[in-house]
């Protein structure tokens, strides 16, 4: 177990700047989870850590030693990547002993480290098994366990369940954070999905074009988006986002065709006429008389609920999550007003109420 200490880290690739000075710090056992979309840095970030790629400025800290200089083997910790990179010609057992072999282990202790990440990872019967006799899910198990059986001061995942199919994918994410929070060891795991991130983390951090947007819990991230990407990227379906200008001295908002939403407990997160962006979660949107009218255009049904996708008025684009079957036109509603969001048009940033 250890502490991972991520200190001003860019990247550049030529004239390019792909990570814009990075700042974290991982707590001794903690789960942290890098999350955007593709191109975002996270990768690159992840490989840095690992000593796969050089940082251009910066410093990786490993409890609060600096192994920026080092290479991969000398920095303790152990990956699971996106291809598992499970040797062909050898068997399960030789897969997940041969680093140990490597560092001179003895025999004995090779054999018990690797049969008791085995039975913890129940494939204790599949050590005489070459990969290709493996499914999905089991040899993504092969590469965790060789990770595990290193017993390294850091684990880093890069996406590894992407390979996998959506069942599988939720069966082996509840794995990995149930062996995780076993095992107490301090992680670092890069995806584009959301639903993982929010799953798996103690905390997020969420990236957007080599910046860190936000870093959280999970909650914190989904309850307070700190601007318009986090808000829209974290959440599913996304957070709809309306254009509005402040009114009534900064306590309501005006939209586009003149509704006027007032905030709750007196909330003024601006001044009269200020340009906002209006977020709300579909979840958040009920039908209700007095609300806006949105012309359906699809409907998703998904059993004791249904994602309507539609437009208002004015064209502008609105997303519901609605319990029950498919709803009939004229379809008209209305936000739950204590779960708006507002955000500042021009730089996208969340305006707090005054």
């Amino acid at each position: 177990m250890a502490s991972l200490d991520i200190q001003g880290v860019t990247k550049s690739f030529g004239a390019t700047r792909v990570l814009h000075g990075i700042d974290l710090a991982i707590h001794d056992g903690e789960m942290v989870v890098i999350v955007g979309a593709s191109g975002c840095g996270k990768s690159t970030l992840l490989r840095i850590v690992a000593g796969l790629e050089t940082s251009t400025s910066g410093a990786v800290l490993i409890d609060k030693v600096d192994v920026t200089p080092l290479e991969p083997a000398d920095r303790d910790i152990a990956m699971v990547f996106q291809t598992y990179a499970l040797y062909p010609h050898m068997t399960v057992f030789d897969n997940m002993a041969y680093g140990l072999k490597i560092r001179r282990v003895p025999k004995p202790e090779i054999r018990r480290r690797v049969q008791e990440a085995a039975d913890l990872l129940s494939i204790g019967q599949l050590l005489d098994r070459k990969p290709r006799q493996l499914s999905g899910g089991q040899r993504q198990r092969v590469a965790m366990g060789r990770a595990i059986v290193r017993e390294p001061k850091l684990f880093l995942f890069d996406e590894p369940l992407s390979n996998l199919d959506a069942k599988l994918r939720v069966q082996m994410r509840a794995e990995i954070r149930s062996l995780q929070k076993r095992l107490a060891v301090t992680s670092l795991f890069v995806t584009h999905d959301q639903v993982e991130a929010m799953t798996l983390g103690d905390r997020l951090v969420v990236m957007n074009e080599g910046r860190a947007a936000q870093i959280g819990t999970p909650m914190e991230v989904w309850s307070r988006p700190a601007d318009t990407y986090v808000a829209s990227f974290i959440g599913s379906p996304a957070m709809n986002m309306l254009p509005a200008t402040l009114a009534e001295g900064g306590a309501a908002a005006r939209l586009a065709d003149g509704t006027v939403w007032r905030f709750t407990d007196g909330a003024r997160p601006g001044g009269e006429g200020r340009a906002v962006i209006l977020g709300i979660r579909p979840e958040h949107l009920m039908p209700d008389a007095a609300g806006l009218a949105v012309t359906i255009d699809l409907a998703e049904p998904l059993g004791s609920e249904t994602v309507v996708h539609g437009r208002l008025r004015d064209g502008t684009a609105l997303t519901a999550r609605l319990p029950g079957g498919i709803p009939q036109e004229p379809l008209i509603l209305a936000p739950d007003l204590a779960a708006l969001h507002v955000f500042d048009a021009a730089d996208g940033k969340r305006l707090d109420p005054a």
